[in-house]
């Protein structure tokens, strides 16, 4: 690559630069030559660098030289970069030369630019970092010349900054040969710079500096050293700035790291060292190096002595925690050493990590949480319960613990710290109650991330967690509650045994608590444990409704109704305790739903009511103690809690009068707290309900509960029984300047000092009030949008990274925690993030905002002015002035109260919400006004996100108003904080507002915006950009115009030297360095990307300067930007993939994919999915080959990553078909592939499930294929991919199969097949291995393949033997993968897996022979036999204790699994002994199961009104029907059909068992030993068998309903139910039910309604029906009867069988239009169902018109005719149709010739003349179309003769059609296209016997011309039928008798001998002789006779026929003693 191009290519000209006038164009004239200069470079290799070394040198080192234009940023980068390039590829002559001209730019004097000298400086730096290792004898010079530089670069931030990063890279590669002294020296300045330099980005560089040199040199490792450099990390920590701080960390981490030692002689050393340093004391630490390290004179020995700083891991962790847990230590410093702990973690790696996790968690659990400094206060408590839990549980249980080792990580915790509470050993002291919160978070996120495999450690988590429930502290019982939930969320299986343990605890602790005297708080805190615990685990069972037990639930509100009832028989403390644990449950309670709620609403209003009345006016609360306020402030807060858990969950249940019943509780609330008295503490020990607990704060609970219920119920009824003056109290809460809780003493003398800084920095936890909506720049949802919903507002520069967060923290004034509020223990989604609600007081302001938010819109306009001027007016307060922090939290309240407002207004959830009036927008948009100018930038976020949809709202002329209002205060106010907010105000208002309505003021927003992007004060153009970033994305195409000089002035921001932060400014660097305009411009790029769309392929001027900056852009050192950067790849690839480098650009995702920051790695999937999204085949082709292996590692970090599954299944919906066998050996690498997770939890296995020990296979078959799988041999410190991955790659395996077996079925004849079979072995292996895994879901995955792999190749045949099953040699892989789902530790879905897999292997006839059947069909058999019994807990194999609802899954699944096995039996035959013995057991079953399911379906549910209670007679499974009922439902559902079919097939058997079955008869088991005797005639009976509306009414809904949520059965299913319905209508089944009028009445309307609507086979099995239904009508046995009778009492019977004759021709209606319509043409082709369907159809017909009543019956004869004449008559019926139907049409005119009575024959021969005539007329109009009409000519000439022929012909002798239908015959005799029909015709008419007289009427006029037609002249169209017509009138001779025959002959034989005189001997010469012989043989006399009559000349030709065509001597033999004709004969 690097010959093509010329050097010429590399030079730059100057004296084209030099023509450029205008700087920014010379710099991006420069910035495109050194792209290509790097471009050139990145292709270059070895050799190349080499060769173009010198050209790429000299043409670099003129670019740094020049002055016009200087180098900026960007120049210098690249120039590093290229200087690095060709000196890391190539070899070094030139290096030494370059660093020297290099330095010597440096060292030039004052009148050389300092910006060249930067330049310098940076690529000085990149070259050492590329090639240090060559240079180091200049290296020395280098660093003195750079120390020299910083002394003289003055306040130079960027010059001073790049020195540093350039002296940390020289350390790199120099390392230790790095001159020691030049190395302290800029140790020392560096530590000074870190230390004390007021410059962010100069502080961050030295600490880099520091970094390198303690990494790369010897001369930093003693303890002195650390303690020097600890004291500028320490003051850096405190510096405001972030970037800072992660320097600071990296720093501290690199040394902490380095010094981490396991050599126990190194750490003797350390201590050593350690025993000396009380000498040196605590003084401060000087900066001077002599103190610490004296150098004698002679050097070498000098070096030995030094000894290195040497830790354990626990001594360096403990470096951190002891400057941590110091009092004086600040906020940021605690943030930067949490970080550091992050960095520290990260650096040790896995390997450590795992093997050290019980020292690590101890120490962050112990020495950091424990400490009393940090317990003392609250706020800090919060803060560093975050740190530990980010970092004990995001960075180590995440990101570095693999599965083995989260296990291990739990059951440490659960064994060293949760399992030692309480105390039972001595050695093992009791852990602090903050250690116990801290180990229990780190639990519960460890049980999320394993899921399902926290099975395997099941057991000592349960015990922990139940013993540590009991502990008294109220956090650590929330906290372990929380943590069962997620416990039980992971192993449902768990969630019976912990209810039932926490309701008998719970139990005999209140028993305890009423006994014992004198009162123990023990107790008391053990009984409010046990409840919360109890409260939590019951609120999953929605969620896992196969593990929750109706009983348990009942007695669970039995014991909280109890309890509420008899609280009042004891003292306060008992009483309130009682009280308050009947609340929790009854919360947890209502997480059931509404079918369980509704059974107890009435009681629950009630208990309600009591405990919220309405305060009377003699209860003074005046007159009560400070006790009994406390005590009925509590009993509400819990009552009103549960009322909150019940609107949550039960709005179904929110009737008017039920809103009003709660509105009027919440009042009563309302007025008890405002009776109140004003003092709510007391230092009265006694007169405190709890201890920890005033009156004020119940008052907040309660007053927060109160606002919480209000937000729910108005969102819910739409405020509706509210009360008046709510909104003003809401207002008062968060809006008035004196209502709100003094906060802490030093905060207050902080504020009232004037100290005021930031609200957000206040550690109070309270902060004046503010509420917690506002996160950083993102703003919670709102109530109404649902708490945590995608709602939220979420600003593009928050991050999720584990820094982020702790960073994050220093500007969270308030933090929460689930003890804030433990309602959330079953209000948050049990699958959802962990739960953080904010303190009571908070949660006060929070509510009262929810409340405003939704109210207001809604009110009256008089109202919304008065509210929104009150606020306005308490904003105004003059008491603000001397409270600035409480001005500042209300300005946020406002802020964020006015934003939610104005969003529900927009959002359209509730219609009448309405802000649009002048008056009202007016006072809001001031308010606004005012917040997008202040300082605070969160603030501002909020406003200009409101003020934006505050113009959607306000339409245009508010609009114009607003942006014009925005334009002033840009141009006449000149502080950076309003100019900023009126920028990213107007592109707000842009994007709300829309890019229509916006378009007329896009040029003035745009040309503001650009203006001030330019502006040099970073706040200004940082805010500005972001403001053009929203408009451009709203503007859409409408920006069109401005995108080039857009794009251009993003160019020159990004060369120019003032937007980034090395710049020479102090403030300005300062200020830059927090916000990133890099990424800010690469967001406006991706926005310019999104306007331009596909036109970017065509646009080379604006596409070029795009890829060049997002290509430079990627290179930045910050990760958004990349991120950013890689988002306008994405965006690229999608408009322009052709001019994207594509291996480049997959290169970088590929590099991304494996990138720390989780954000960054989102990108990269995103992009890979775009990329991939069409032609993932060829583009993974040019990918490098370790992108795939990337992406699973991805996967296993990220198990839960949708996209990495999308790319993969969306690469697979491409490939699977044509590559099935690489998709295979993807999935199976997936399941054996391990990864390196070093040191793997010190090489423990993988613990077992927990009592089931090791998976029992029990077979030796098995062994070598488990073997295989599990055992192995893998290298230490590897394991499996993580559960959650293999699960999926078994999923993906069982898509692919789903999709062959797809593509196999649309294409039978494809190779896909044979594929398949080649790799069925290792399918099955991997199926086998799934199977028997430890984990649930992966199990239950390989039971899905097997079920899959069992339907598809069931019934194939092994290629090498092809009599065998291919299956057969797995069937002990398959027996054994079923094994472990019936063991203990198995699961309801699992077994029920397991048992219709055994099904399907049962009945594909793998194995025939019953006895080799084996252990699957024991597995079978015996569920059955559990099932069977009936026992209250059956079980099924070792799989014990299931719920209820279990049991019923799995024994349908058993049900189903034999009715198929049965429905089976029909075909294979084998199966018929496999079933047989169990039919006596299962038919009953079957019925029952599908009475229970017709019971829950149809049967009304117990009704929300009635006043049912838990006492309600009947069982508990009939009063809570409702709450399992959807439950139930969909196990039936899954199986009825089956069901069904199984019952029906047994019916069509004619088993006298299932009669009995049907009508309720016991049968004893084993009764049927033998087949059922068959009947030999249809069992008949009036009444219906007993189950008989049961099977019909399932049958009938299932039909009725409409496919969807809550239909019976899919569309898919109708012909299967109706093929039962069919069974099920058998006459011994329903007697005499169906034809119950409205029975009748119903089936036909659904009839009617699915052969309109459905296919061609519904429509058949309609007509079946239809035709059964007749055949069997009662009307049909009594037949006969009624002929005789007349038409008495035959009137409904007879409307039936209309309506079913009726049903039968609509179907045939449907398919031939032109039966009901003639004018109706069909002109599409028929298909084969349709041709099928007529046929069934008019068989139908024919067979029903045969009940009816002779009365009717001519009549609907004459309908019969004329649906088969239309049908004769029509076009497209001709080639299938009608050949088809002309059998039924014989059969029916037999029918009706035959049967007629003598009364009816008139009107038969009516009918059959009137037929004929219409067949004529179709016959001789088909005629006249020539060959078109051919195949309707021969098809009516048949139908024609059928009349006359079949059955009796009944026309009369003189028809005038019969003579037509002759000629019509005798004309087709001629046209060889229809004389083989005309001759069948002929044969048919002719040889008709017994002849009547029109028959011989036909024969008379027929013969003649018969005669004349085959002496007519020769022609070669009518040879072959002449010749048949001569037979069938030799035929017809043979069948005369007498005189006929002798009168035949002597027409016949002239008639011969003419023809072979006419046509010639040689023709027809054979033929004639024969047929002369047949009529010898017919009657030899007659035969005489004739011959002896004829002329001479004819004899004699006879003679010769005869003796020329059958030959010489031979003779004619007509039997062994007949006699023969001689040849020769004497006939004179």
């Amino acid at each position: 690559m690097a010959a093509e191009i010329a050097p010429e290519a590399v030079q730059l000209d100057t004296t084209k630069l030099a023509a450029i006038t205008e700087e920014p164009q010379q710099q991006l004239y420069v910035l495109n030559f050194l792209s290509t200069i790097e471009r050139l470079v990145e292709r270059l290799d070895a050799d190349g660098a080499s060769a173009y070394q010198l050209f790429v040198q000299r043409e670099l080192l003129k670019v740094l030289q020049l002055t016009a234009p200087a180098p900026t940023r960007l120049i210098r980068n690249v120039a590093g970069r290229c200087f690095s390039g060709i000196f890391g590829k190539g070899d070094r002559k030139l290096l030494y030369d370059t660093i020297n001209e290099l330095v010597g730019i440096i060292n030039a004097g004052k009148d050389k630019d300092l910006r060249v000298k930067h330049a310098a400086v940076h690529c000085l730096g990149e070259i050492f970092a590329a090639a240090g290792d060559s240079a180091i004898s200049v290296s020395t010079f280098a660093c003195s010349s750079l120390l020299k530089l910083l002394k003289n670069s003055g306040s130079n931030c960027g010059l001073r900054s790049s020195i540093f990063k350039a002296l940390g890279k020289v350390f790199r590669l120099v390392g230790g040969m790095a001159d020691e002294s030049i190395s302290k020296d800029i140790w020392k300045a560096a530590r000074n710079a870190a230390g004390g330099d007021k410059s962010a980005i100069v502080q961050a560089s030295a600490l880099q500096c520091l970094e390198d040199a303690l990494k790369h040199t010897p001369y930093f490792t003693t303890l002195t050293d650390y303690e020097k450099l600890l004291v500028p990390v320490l003051k850096a920590f405190d510096s405001p700035s972030s970037h800072v701080r992660k320097a600071a960390a990296s720093c501290l981490a690199s040394v902490l790291v380095q010094s981490y030692s396991t050599d126990p002689e190194m750490l003797v050393n350390k201590n050593l060292k350690k025993a000396k340093k009380p000498k040196r004391s605590s003084v401060a630490l000087e900066d001077d190096d002599r103190v610490v390290m004296e150098r004698p004179g002679s050097p070498a020995p000098s070096k030995k002595t030094v000894v290195r700083m040497s830790l354990s891991l626990d001594d360096t962790l403990k470096q951190l925690s002891g400057h941590y847990t110091k009092t004086t230590t600040s906020a940021r410093v605690r943030a930067g050493l949490a970080q550091t702990y992050v960095e520290v973690m990260m650096r040790f790696g896995t390997s450590i990590v795992e093997s050290n996790y019980d020292v690590i968690s101890n120490h962050l659990l112990v020495n950091l949480l424990s400490s009393p400094v940090i317990t003392a206060n609250r706020f800090r408590l919060l803060t560093t319960r975050k740190y530990v839990r980010i970092i004990l549980e995001e960075v180590i249980g995440q990101k570095l613990l693999g599965e083995t080792s989260q296990l291990n990580a739990a059951k440490s915790l659960v064994n060293d710290i949760i399992k030692n509470y309480p105390q039972v050993i001595k050695e093992k002291p009791e852990p602090n109650k903050q250690t116990l919160i801290g180990a229990l978070h780190a639990l519960s996120s460890l049980i999320k991330a394993l899921g399902s495999a926290t099975t395997g450690i099941q057991d000592p988590i349960r015990d922990g967690l139940l013993q540590v429930i009991q502990h008294p502290n109220y956090t650590v019982q929330i906290t372990t509650s929380w943590c069962l939930r997620a416990f039980v969320m992971a192993v449902p299986s768990q969630l019976l045994p912990i209810l039932t343990i926490c309701m008998n605890t719970l139990n005999r602790e209140l028993a305890q608590l009423t006994a014992r005297r004198p009162l123990s708080t023990e107790t008391v805190r053990r009984c409010i444990g046990y409840a919360n615990g109890l409260a939590a685990a019951i609120s999953t069972a929605p969620v896992q409704p196969l593990y929750a037990s109706v009983d348990v639930t009942s007695r669970i509100l039995s014991m909280a109704t109890n309890l509420l009832k008899s609280s009042g028989e004891h003292e306060l403390r008992i009483s309130s305790t009682q009280i308050q644990v009947a609340w929790i449950i009854i919360g947890g309670l209502m997480a059931l739903g509404p079918n369980f709620v509704k059974i107890h609403l009435s009681q629950l209003l009630l208990l309600w009511k009591n405990a919220l009345p309405k305060p009377l006016a003699k209860d003074s609360t005046t007159e009560r103690s400070m006790l009994e306020l406390s005590f009925l402030a509590h009993v509400r807060e819990c009552a009103l809690g549960s009322i909150l858990s019940f609107l949550e969950f039960n709005h179904k249940l929110l009737t008017t009068d039920v809103s009003k019943r709660i509105a009027a509780m919440l009042q009563n609330s309302t007025l008890f707290l405002n009776g109140l008295p004003s003092k709510k503490t007391t230092d009265d020990v006694t007169q405190q309900l709890q201890p920890s607990l005033q009156l004020l704060d119940f008052d907040l609970m309660v007053r927060r509960r109160v606002l919480q219920c209000y937000v729910k119920l108005v969102k819910l009824s739409h405020a509706e029984a509210v009360q008046a003056n709510l909104l003003a109290i809401a207002v008062s809460f968060f809006a008035d300047p004196e209502k709100y809780t003094p906060s802490s003493l030093s905060t207050a003398i902080a504020s009232s000092a004037g100290n005021f800084e930031s609200l957000w920095e206040i550690g109070d936890n309270y902060a004046y009030g503010v509420c917690s909506c506002v996160k950083g720049y993102d703003v919670d949802a709102f109530a109404f949008e649902g708490r945590g919903s995608k709602k939220m507002i979420k600003h593009w520069m928050t991050r999720d990274s584990p820094e982020a967060k702790i960073e994050g923290s220093l500007h969270t004034p308030v933090l929460g925690s689930i003890e804030h509020d433990s309602v959330n223990l079953y209000l948050s989604d049990p699958q959802g993030e962990d739960a953080s609600p904010a303190p009571p007081a908070t949660a006060v302001v929070n509510s009262a905002i929810d409340l405003f938010t939704a109210l207001l819109p809604t009110q009256p306009l008089k109202v919304q002015e008065s509210i929104l001027e009150q606020i306005a007016t308490f904003l105004a307060s003059s008491s603000l002035q001397r409270d600035p922090g409480r001005k500042a939290a209300m300005t946020v309240n406002v802020a964020v109260a006015l934003l939610g407002t104005i969003k529900l207004a927009t959002g359209g959830e509730i219609p009448s919400a309405n802000l649009s009036t002048p008056s009202v927008l007016k006072i809001m948009s001031e308010m606004l006004q005012g917040f997008v100018i202040v300082p605070d930038p969160f603030v501002r976020n909020v406003a200009y996100e409101a003020l934006g949809r505050l113009c959607s709202v306000g339409g245009n002329n508010f609009t114009g108003n607003i942006i014009k209002w925005l334009v002033d205060t840009i141009v006449n106010n000149r502080d950076p904080n309003a100019r900023a907010g009126s920028a990213v105000a107007l592109g707000c208002v842009h994007s709300h507002v829309g890019g229509m309505a916006a378009g007329f003021h896009l040029k003035t927003i745009v040309g503001i915006l650009m203006s001030l992007s330019n502006d040099p004060h970073p706040i200004v153009h940082f805010w500005a950009l972001e403001g053009l970033a929203r408009t451009i994305d709203s503007a859409g195409l409408t920006f069109s115009g401005y995108v080039n000089s857009t794009i251009g002035m993003l160019s020159q921001l990004y060369v120019a030297e003032t937007h980034n932060a090395e710049v020479a400014s102090l403030a300005t660097s300062n200020l830059e360095l927090e916000l990133p305009t890099m990424a800010m411009i690469v967001r406006c790029i991706d926005s310019l990307i999104g306007v331009l769309g596909p036109e970017l392929q065509d646009l080379n001027k604006v596409r070029e300067p795009i890829l060049t900056m997002v290509d430079q852009l990627l290179k930045e050192p910050d990760y958004v930007t990349v991120m950013k950067s890689l988002r306008c790849l994405e965006h690229i690839s999608m408009f322009a993939l052709g001019h994207l480098d594509i291996a480049r650009y997959l290169k970088r995702l590929r590099t991304a994919l494996g990138s720390d920051h989780g954000e960054l790695r989102n990108v990269a999937v995103d992009g890979l999915y775009q990329l991939l999204k069409a032609q993932a085949e060829r583009i993974l082709r040019s990918a490098d080959p370790g992108l795939e292996e990337q992406l699973w590692v991805t996967l296993d970090e990220n198990p839960t990553h949708e996209g990495v599954r999308n790319i993969v299944r969306n690469w697979m919906a491409q490939t699977g078909i044509t590559k099935p066998g690489e998709w295979i050996d993807r999935c199976q690498m997936v399941m054996t592939k391990t990864v390196e997770r070093k040191g793997s939890a010190l090489q423990q296995a993988t613990p077992k499930p927990s009592g089931a020990g090791a998976t029992d296979l029990g077979d030796e078959e098995v062994a070598g294929m488990a073997a295989g799988n599990e055992g192995e041999s893998k290298p230490v410190g590897q394991e499996p991919l993580r559960w959650q991955v293999r699960t999926f790659a078994i999923e993906l395996l069982g898509e692919l199969l789903t999709l062959v077996a797809a593509e196999m079925a649309k294409n039978p004849e494809s190779a896909l097949e044979q594929r398949l079979v080649e790799k069925i072995g290792d399918i099955i292996k991997m199926a086998f291995s799934a199977s028997t895994a430890n984990v649930v879901d992966l199990r239950l995955g390989g039971l899905r393949i097997i079920d899959q792999i069992l339907k598809m190749f069931g019934h194939s045949a092994d290629p090498d033997f092809p009599d065998a099953p291919l299956l057969e040699q797995y069937q002990a892989q398959i027996g054994s993968a079923l094994t472990p789902a019936f063991a203990v530790d198995s699961s309801p879905e699992l077994a029920t897996q397991a048992v219709n897999v055994g099904a399907a292997f049962i009945s594909t006839g793998i194995v025939k022979d019953v006895d080799r059947m084996g252990r699957i069909l024991k597995l079978v058999t015996q569920a059955l036999e559990n099932f069977s019994n009936d026992a209250e807990n059956a079980s099924i194999g070792d799989l014990k204790g299931l719920s209820s609802n279990a049991q019923v899954m799995v024994k349908m699944a058993v049900l189903r699994a034999w009715a198929e096995l049965q429905v089976a039996s029909l075909e294979q035959s084998y199966l018929v002994d496999v079933v047989k013995p169990h039919i006596t057991t299962l038919a009953p079953m079957w019925l029952s199961s599908l009475r229970e399911f017709a019971r829950l379906r149809f049967e009304p549910d117990i009704t929300a009104g009635s006043t049912a209670t838990s006492s309600i007679g009947g069982s508990i499974e009939t009063i809570y029907a409702a709450l399992n009922r959807e439950t139930l439902l969909g196990f039936y559902q899954d199986s009825w059909l089956k069901l069904v079919d199984a019952i029906a097939s047994l019916i069509e058997q004619d088993s006298q068992f299932i009669f009995d079955a049907l009508d309720g008869k016991s049968t004893p088991p084993g009764a049927i030993t033998s087949g059922p005797a068959p009947h030999d005639d249809i069992n008949y009976r009036d009444e219906p068998v007993a189950f008989f509306f049961v099977l019909f009414g399932i049958a009938f809904e299932a039909l009725v309903g409409r496919p969807g949520v809550d239909s019976l059965a899919t569309k898919e299913q109708t012909l299967e139910i109706l093929l039962a319905l069919k069974k099920i209508l058998h006459p011994s089944v329903c007697g005499h039910a169906i034809y119950q009028d409205v029975i009748f009445s119903e089936t036909m309307d659904l009839l009617d309604r699915l052969a309109l609507t459905e296919g061609l086979a519904v429509q058949s099995a309609i007509v079946d029906i239809a035709r059964a239904l007749c055949v069997e009508h009662p009307a049909a046995r009594n037949k006969d009867a009624k002929d005789t009778k007349g038409g008495d009492g035959l009137t409904e019977e007879i409307d039936q069988l209309f309506e079913l004759t009726r049903l039968i021709v609509l179907v045939l209606a449907n398919i031939l239009p032109n039966l009901v319509d003639s004018k109706t043409m069909i002109r599409q082709q028929l298909s084969e169902d349709a041709t099928n369907l007529i046929r069934l159809g008019l068989d139908a017909l024919v067979d029903a018109a045969e009940v009816f009543p002779a009365v009717i019956r001519m009549d609907l004869y004459a309908s019969i005719l004329h649906v088969f004449t239309t049908i004769f008559g029509t076009g497209v019926c001709q080639s299938d149709v009608v050949p088809r139907s002309l059998p039924i049409f014989k059969r029916f005119i037999t029918i009706i010739t035959k049967g007629a009575n003598k009364s009816d024959t008139e009107l038969v021969i009516m009918q059959a003349r009137s037929c004929l005539s219409s067949i004529m007329r179709v016959l001789e109009h088909a005629k006249l179309r020539g060959e078109v009409g051919i195949p309707c000519v021969r098809n009516t000439l048949m139908a024609a003769t059928i009349i006359v022929t079949a059955g009796t012909n009944i026309l009369p002798p003189n028809e005038e059609h019969l003579p037509r239908l002759c000629d019509q015959i005798l004309s087709s005799l001629t046209d060889p296209l229809t004389a083989t029909i005309a001759v069948q015709c002929t044969r048919s008419l002719i040889m008709s016997s017994p002849k009547t007289a029109s028959d011989q009427e036909i024969v008379r006029y027929f013969l003649p011309k018969l005669i004349a037609f085959i002496t007519s002249p020769p022609s070669a169209d009518t040879a072959s039928a002449k010749s048949a017509v001569c037979a069938i009138l030799a035929g017809f001779t043979r069948s005369l008798f007498g005189e006929q025959v002798a009168v035949a002959m002597a027409l016949f034989v002239p008639m011969l001998l003419e023809r072979a005189r006419i046509e010639g001997q040689d023709t027809v010469g054979r033929e004639t002789a024969a047929r002369l012989l047949e009529l010898a043989q017919a009657d030899q006399a007659a035969f005489k006779t004739v011959v002896a009559n004829l002329a001479p000349p004819q004899r004699s030709f006879m003679e010769e026929v005869l003796r020329s065509n059958v030959g010489g001597p031979q003779k004619v033999q007509t039997g062994n003693n007949q006699p023969t004709i001689a040849l020769k004969m004497n006939f004179g």
